[in-house]
């Protein structure tokens, strides 16, 4: 329990000093106190919005919200500057079109998204629970949005919470209700939530105090207050939280504490990811080269225009005017700013991001990552960085649940020193998982069921066990008890009915679905001791009477007062259970059912249990001990219902619970035995922490022997289990005489702090009983993923929890370690950094000289936690890196979630990489976070790591596709548009430049001001767009075959600083072409102005168009129709706008102009010798680089349209010539050019020609 700060003596309890205070008073809003009606109606209300914009703010906050881009700060300062007339260029009202183009699309977008969060909103705030009414003084139908702090709501099975609650009433009798989280934190297991005290809206009259909103959903402070001044801690277990289900409970009452977007569900509601790409970063560094370029091209137009009126004095052509040159200069450069702004690419930031839509789209839409088991497909929860998927060099996976299916199989056990190898569940054949399970059918073992057997005879007395025989039922009972598993039945797995009919006590527990609790009948009329009121004999009493218990401790007066405690509250049980079943070796085999729970066939009701567990270990485990009839058949709040073979049902009282943590690495219960009323401890957990745990008790030298044989022949099995990649736990226990915990349970001041101090008490001595050996197998194609990506230069690490061997033998299994490598293990034992250090050296030193030997192949580097510690400190992370950075691939074992993240930012930052994290459980979020590139797996894990990641997939072997194919084309694609971009802007904008030096620098221009705004807003827009989403330079199934073709994005190579220059230069010389020859055409002639302009404006978008063809990897009709669309549209526009545009662009008169251009021959020729001269060498280049040095992306593509049969023709032509050639790759002669084919993967319909024809590779 928590306390909070009681209020000082004298302080003011005010409303407005109440609500100043680090906590919030909730009080019932039946309450007839003014003042503390006034708090509550201060509280927000339950409406949740989450709209950005209401009808009247959407136009000034969008704005705002666009105004935080420099780039539209900068189009608008243009687009105000225009209207200033010393320095205007052309009409004011034509520069604010494409600003405001630009501003309204993305309106538009904001707008749609907005709409479609008041449509959610509106449909969650009109849903409908029950609500007290003061009026009518009984429950009535109430929105969710008229629900208000302190109001009492009644909801039932099934129902989803309304707000946060405090859980005051619950149909349940022993006070308990369960909720689903899947809503809020993607966990479907079944949460446990208790009363923090039963009361009514009648009698309610106590006040709850609080912390603050806040939303962390793991932890809730605060206590109730009753009129008595009597107070009640109140924790994390009494709260309900919004969008969470009821499941498992008929009714259940509660006040509202925290509504609308104060609840914690609100506040962890962030919305979607934005993070900022690699190719975005780049293009912000060029966007500002495109600045500079910009002012010296506006610099040099100012001193030009001002040396030029200096050297022209008295010219009868210029006005009067009084400015100096000087200030006409300076008047000059804003207007070329406003001239040459389209040099700055106003309208790619909007294509980049249809592109990416785009993108998204053809990613969510791809059928390969269709999951139909699952019924799920892919998820992009980051918008904007697709492209990253293109340059990933290092990921980062978990294993469980990641590389493997986190389904488990009970694979083998050891218990008291004696191993059970559960052969037949070690076949493949016997993995059979049963549908939404995460468990498998097992086996049992025969020699363990025969050892067993002995509890089933009637002439079996307990004192005539042996030690190992309470070692066995001790190991099982904790498999069975030592979990938080919600038991419930098929038919309505969720759902609570009561049934007063007279049945079996387990149908009528399970039958209609109540879960994890029971109900006692009436006793029953006193019987003798041993008899059941049919006279049937009571094994279960008989059993009882007995007083020495399993561990041979004995019972005494404790057990005659628990056999009495049982009998007066529990006796009737056996009422109505059924007869006991004798077992014999041949009922073992009968194990399967319809859904999988292995039984008996006796009554169906007993049979049919479904067994909900936070984690596929612990269903694992429950399923395994059901297999040897230690079967849990249901959980209260207080008490645990478990059948033991021979011994029927027995009641097991619950004490405490010590919950697993990523800390501890362990979770114990503390329990009354029901055999021998001792207070017994119950831990399982990791081997390296039990081991160290499990020391035998002082003074028993006999025990410590025994103990000191068990823990070595366990020791062996766990390594032996480990090389196998079993996940391993070890099973303890110890009997408890310290009642200190409990007063740690029921402490208010500093309860966390005690209760982890009682549970190292707890879990110290134990005895270790034995430990078991799960198997999680590989998922498909993981090892095929594997070594495409480490084909594709990108280098995987796995980090794990689980032990070195387990983490080994996995690599090997998924090829992360092949046969040719060399195994580097960095185990520093000593805690001093100086030892890790010279670990560390001296393994660099061995890669140092094996990279200089020849016959190594790599090295696979696997650190423990504890060296991975040391490695992470700040003076040893040069050294770690330097080593693995050498390594082919790396292994983390016994990592936590925090060295997990610490490990990737490491590896991000240092080298400056770019990262993938992988995972699917709660552990790897924070690893997913800090990654460039978060991918979340939904698996048998929850939902965490999906929720926090940037993409979502359904298994690991959807990550080859996602890389290699829409990461290589997403890339490629945003890269190649982004310098198309470029190119076009500079090659159009020095047009205009090269105007200056004929026009005496005035800032005029030789086209229509409408013309020149349209041309990269209309006529040029929709080209690339296409070119952004459609092009593809290879296809998929090629870059499947193919990893290597990655490393082109990994390497930048589609958008080098480099090329970025050359597209310049190319535009700069693409731009002297088109102007000049149109000079040159018309020199001497009496063209006009706009009549000169006319074939420069013709030609400059043919070849801008055709450039785009050039590049373009993929012509299709598509891309022949929006080419030839915008080709039309120009000239359709300039032709009907020169017909009837009399006064449209003063002071230019454009009327008549491009009519009477376009009747020329004169005109054509120009446009046709232009286009050509101006697009030769971009030709030529290709040719010669393709012909000389063709990259690898061209030769798979023109392996893409080699069909089979040609392939393979040329392919024994070149063998019978080049049978004697030695060189290391393939000469093909396609359309009489010669290509050099590089070792690359037949395609698989080659395999069989390449096999007839020989080998062609060296």
């Amino acid at each position: 329990m928590y306390s909070l700060e009681r209020p000082v003596r004298g302080q003011s309890s005010s409303p407005k000093d109440r609500l100043g205070r680090k906590r919030r008073t909730v009080v019932s809003s039946l309450t007839e106190d003014e003042e503390l009606t006034e708090i509550l109606k201060s509280y927000s209300s339950n409406k949740v919005t989450t709209t950005k914009y209401s009808f009247l703010s959407f136009i000034p906050k969008n704005l705002f919200e666009q105004l935080h881009r420099c780039a539209n700060i900068y189009f608008i300062f243009l687009a105000a500057l225009n209207f200033v007339p010393v320095v205007n260029a052309f009409q004011p009202e034509i520069s604010i079109i494409p600003i405001l183009l630009v501003l309204a699309v993305t309106a538009v977008k904001d707008l749609w998204e907005d709409y479609r969060k008041h449509k959610s909103d509106k449909f969650i705030n009109g849903l409908v629970c029950e609500i007290y009414s003061r009026k009518q003084q009984t429950y009535v139908d109430q929105r969710w949005q008229d629900v208000h702090v302190g109001d009492f709501v009644r909801l039932s099975c099934n129902e989803i919470i309304p707000a946060d609650m405090l859980l005051l009433y619950s149909s349940d009798p022993h006070g308990v209700c369960y909720i689903e989280t899947a809503n809020l934190d993607g966990e479907t297991n079944l949460k446990q939530r208790q009363l923090g005290s039963e009361l009514t809206p009648e009698n309610f009259h106590s006040r709850i105090e609080c912390e603050n909103p806040n939303n962390d959903l793991s932890r809730f402070r605060g206590f109730m207050e009753y009129p008595s001044k009597a107070r009640v801690g109140l924790h994390n277990n009494n709260l309900l939280l919004r969008s969470c289900t009821i499941r498992n409970t008929e009714t259940v009452i509660g006040i509202v504490v925290y509504a609308g977007h104060e609840t914690k569900a609100m506040k962890n509601n962030n919305g979607p990811r934005y993070k900022r790409s690699k190719l975005e970063r780049r293009l912000n560094v060029d966007v500002l080269w495109s600045v500079v370029l910009l002012v010296i091209m506006c610099l040099t137009a100012a001193i030009g225009h001002g040396l030029w009126l200096r050297n022209l004095k008295d010219a009868s052509f210029l006005n009067p005017d009084t400015t100096s040159p000087a200030l006409s200069g300076f008047y000059l450069f804003w207007t070329m700013i406003i001239v040459l702004q389209v040099l700055i690419p106003i309208s790619l930031y909007v294509s980049i991001e249809i592109v990416k839509l785009c993108q998204i789209f053809f990613i969510q839409n791809d059928v390969d990552f269709y999951n139909e088991y699952m019924d799920s497909r892919i998820q992009c929860r980051a918008l904007n960085i697709t492209e990253d998927l293109g340059q990933i060099q290092y990921v980062f996976s978990d294993k469980t649940g990641t590389l493997t299916e986190n389904k488990m199989v009970f694979r083998r056990c050891t218990i008291a020193g004696v191993e059970y190898p559960h052969e037949e569940n070690g076949e493949k054949s016997k993995y059979i998982f049963l549908h939404n399970t995460t468990f498998s059918i097992r086996v049992p073992d025969p020699f363990l069921v025969q050892k067993l057997n002995c509890l089933s005879s009637p002439l079996f007395l307990l004192r005539d066990a042996s030690m190992e025989l309470t070692y066995i039922v001790d190991f099982f009972m904790a498999l069975a008890i030592c979990n938080t598993v919600v038991v419930s039945s098929p038919n309505q797995p969720r759902h609570v009915v009561r049934n007063k009919s007279p049945r079996s006590f387990t149908r009528r527990l399970f039958s209609r679905g109540k879960a994890a609790s029971f109900t006692p009948s009436p006793s029953p009329t006193p019987t003798k001791l041993g008899t059941e009121p049919d006279g049937e004999p009571n094994l279960e009493a008989s059993i009882l009477s007995i007083k020495p218990g399993l561990d041979g401790v004995p019972g005494g007066d404790g057990d005659q007062g628990y056999e009495e405690e049982e009998e007066g509250e529990h006796g009737s049980w056996k009422d109505e259970e059924d007869k006991m079943l004798h077992l014999n070796p041949g009922a073992w085999s009968g194990l399967e059912n319809s859904n999988g729970a292995e039984g008996p066939p006796c009554e169906p009701g007993a049979d049919e249990l479904i067994y909900e567990a936070e984690s596929p270990d612990e269903a694992a485990l429950v399923h395994a001990a059901r297999a040897y009839r230690c079967t849990l058949q249901g959980r209260s709040l207080e008490r645990l219902l478990v059948e033991l073979p021979g011994m029927g049902s027995l009641a097991v009282r619950l004490l405490h619970i010590l919950p697993f943590d990523s800390t501890r690495k362990r979770m114990s219960v503390v329990v009354r035995h029901p055999l021998t009323n001792q207070v017994v401890v119950y831990t399982k957990g990791a081997d390296s922490v039990i081991m160290d745990l499990a020391e035998s008790p002082e003074g028993a030298e006999q025990s410590d022997g025994r103990q000191g044989h068990i823990r070595e022949q366990t020791q062996k099995h766990l390594d032996n289990y480990a090389r196998e990649g079993l996940r391993t736990l070890c099973i303890a226990k110890k009997v408890q005489t310290s009642t200190r915990h409990a007063f740690a349970e029921t402490s208010i001041e500093n309860r966390e702090e005690l209760l982890l101090e009682s549970a190292q008490r707890l879990e110290t001595n134990l005895t270790l009983l034995g430990a078991t050996g799960i198997v999680d197998r590989l998922q498909e194609e993981v090892p095929e993923t594997i070594e495409a990506l480490q084909r594709a230069g990108v280098k995987v690490w796995v980090l794990t929890g689980d032990k070195q061997e387990t983490a080994i033998n996995i690599a090997c299994a998924c090829k992360l370690l092949r046969s040719t490598d060399q195994l580097l293990t960095a185990n520093c034992g000593s805690k001093v950094n100086e030892a890790c250090k010279a670990l560390l050296l001296e393994l660099r030193a061995e890669v140092e000289c094996g990279e200089a030997a020849e016959g190594t192949s790599g090295f696979t580097l696997v650190v423990d936690g504890r060296t991975l510690d040391f490695a992470l400190q700040e003076d040893l992370k040069g050294d770690f890196l330097e080593l693995s950075r050498r390594c082919r691939a790396v292994v983390c074992c016994r990592s936590t979630p925090l060295q997990k993240s610490h490990v990737v930012q490491l590896v991000r930052d240092q080298l400056r990489v770019m990262t993938l994290a992988i995972g699917d459980g709660a552990n790897d979020v924070s690893m997913i976070q800090v990654a460039d590139v978060g991918i979340g797996i939904s698996g048998q894990e929850g939902m965490q790591a999906v929720m926090s990641s940037d993409f979502a997939i359904s298994r690991f072997k959807h990550l080859r596709k996602l890389l290699l194919v829409h990461g290589h084309w997403c890339y490629t694609r945003l890269a190649n548009m982004i310098l198309y971009f470029f190119y076009k802007n500079v090659m159009y904008v020095n047009l205009l430049f090269w105007y200056q030096f004929f026009c005496g620098f005035s800032g005029s221009v030789m086209t229509n001001s409408w013309v020149l705004i349209f041309f990269n807003l209309l006529f040029t827009s929709a080209p690339p767009l296409l070119y952004g989403i459609l092009d593809k330079d290879v296809s998929a199934e090629t870059l499947i075959k193919l990893p290597e073709l990655y490393k082109s994005g990994q390497n930048s190579k589609a958008y080098l600083p480099s090329t970025f220059w050359l597209t310049m230069l190319d535009a700069l010389y693409q731009s002297l072409v088109c102007f000049f020859i149109p000079y040159f055409a018309h020199a001497g002639s009496d063209a006009d102005m706009l009549s000169f302009g006319s074939p420069i404006n013709a030609s400059a978008l043919l070849i801008i168009l055709l450039h785009q063809v050039i590049e373009s990897r993929t012509l299709t009709w598509l891309h022949v129709l929006v080419l030839v669309g915008s080709a039309l549209f120009y000239f359709s526009f300039t032709l009907v706008f020169s017909v009837v545009c009399v006064t449209c662009s003063p002071p230019t008169n454009p009327l008549g102009v491009d009519k009477l251009q376009m009747s020329q021959p004169l005109f054509y020729g120009v446009c046709a010798l232009t286009t050509v001269l101006a697009l030769l060498p971009r030709f030529l280049f290709h040719a010669l680089c393709n012909s000389i040095s063709p990259s690898d992306t061209l030769k798979a593509a023109l392996m893409d349209q080699l069909n089979p049969d040609n392939y393979c023709r040329r392919m024994q032509r070149w063998n019978q010539t080049q049978a004697q050639s030695k060189a290391r790759g393939l000469v093909i002669n396609v359309e009489d050019l010669d290509i050099k084919i590089p070792d690359f993967i037949l395609p698989k319909e080659l395999k069989e020609c390449r096999a007839a024809t020989g080998s062609v590779f060296s």
